[in-house]
């Protein structure tokens, strides 16, 4: 799209932004990240006088711990994130508005993540302010994504944020979610697609096909994400299953009609990326069983 065209699809989803920012407001519940602290079991680290820290300390999993630690860098992230929505929806109106007050929620989450962390020395404190320094300099870059496209690839983002934190709180026994940003966004692309079908569904085929967490700059990232794939926290099954097509059935893409040639061409790009994306969800799936029989045998 170009500069200009992009400025009027931004005006014409002026009043769906404003509309869903009210309801935002209206629904959202005013939490205090302190109140789920438990700061009673809080004490000194070795500089004060303290403990200094030791893995035994911790009353989680492994796996547990890496989860948190990955959840928690990606939402200390969040300065790269504003800048870049600021770049693309600008400071103006009701887009303006939108932009803060998500950044303003946002950092709520990493507030209670890391006070959670640190009280309970669920993690390595230091480690895990090495590892944010590294990631927050490291910053991420959402290479230039067109409107259309960043609001797809955040309404996918903010789905896979919310199962992941779910996922990662059944694992640890404590409950972590979101999900009043993910229906935003939804909302949003509901939105584009009656106003510019063709070009809308081109952007939710690209960010399929080439969608990657915001948490790939984390220090490790390759290795976690093993680990909490092979753990069933957050997978290629649940990528497929759990986010993306949940949002394409609401989006009733394949079912649009009178779409022009674009938007055809990019429909069929989008049903190749998901038997694609399923395939590798069904290959991980048997390999991983293969790996936990082959465990099993030797024991």
């Amino acid at each position: 799209m170009t500069t200009a065209q992009t400025q009027a699809l931004l005006r014409q989803l002026e009043a769906t932004v404003e509309e869903n920012l009210d309801r935002h407001l209206a629904s959202a519940e005013d939490w205090m990240p302190h109140e789920y602290v438990p700061w009673s079991e809080g004490r000194n680290f070795a500089v004060l006088g303290g403990e200094p820290w030791s893995a035994e300390q911790s009353r989680l999993s492994p796996v547990a711990r890496t989860a948190l630690e990955v959840n928690l860098l990606t939402e200390d992230n969040l300065p790269s994130y504003h800048a870049a929505l600021v770049s693309t929806f600008g400071r103006q109106g009701a887009w303006g508005a939108w932009v803060n007050r998500w950044t303003a929620e946002e950092a709520r989450h990493a507030s209670c993540i890391r006070d959670y962390l640190l009280v309970t020395r669920g993690v390595d404190p230091e480690r895990l302010e090495h590892d944010r320094m590294a990631t927050v300099q490291a910053g991420f870059d959402p290479g230039g994504r067109p409107l259309l496209h960043a609001c797809a690839y955040v309404a996918f983002q903010e789905l896979a944020t919310r199962v992941s934190h779910r996922n990662t709180g059944r694992y640890c026994g404590d409950p972590l979610a979101e999900n009043l940003h993910m229906v935003f966004y939804r909302n949003l692309i509901q939105a584009a697609l009656e106003i510019a079908p063709g070009a809308t569904l081109r952007a939710i085929a690209d960010e399929v096909a080439g969608f990657t967490m915001p948490g790939v700059v984390v220090p490790g990232f390759a290795r976690k994400a093993v680990q909490i794939a092979q753990a069933g926290v957050y997978d290629l099954r649940i990528h497929h299953d759990d986010v993306i097509m949940p949002l394409v059935r609401h989006w009733r893409v394949f079912e649009t009609a009178g779409l022009d040639a674009e938007g055809e061409r990019a429909r069929q790009d989008l049903a190749a990326a998901l038997d694609a994306l399923d395939a590798r969800a069904a290959r991980f799936a048997e390999r991983r069983a293969e790996a936990q029989a082959g465990r099993s045998a030797d024991r």
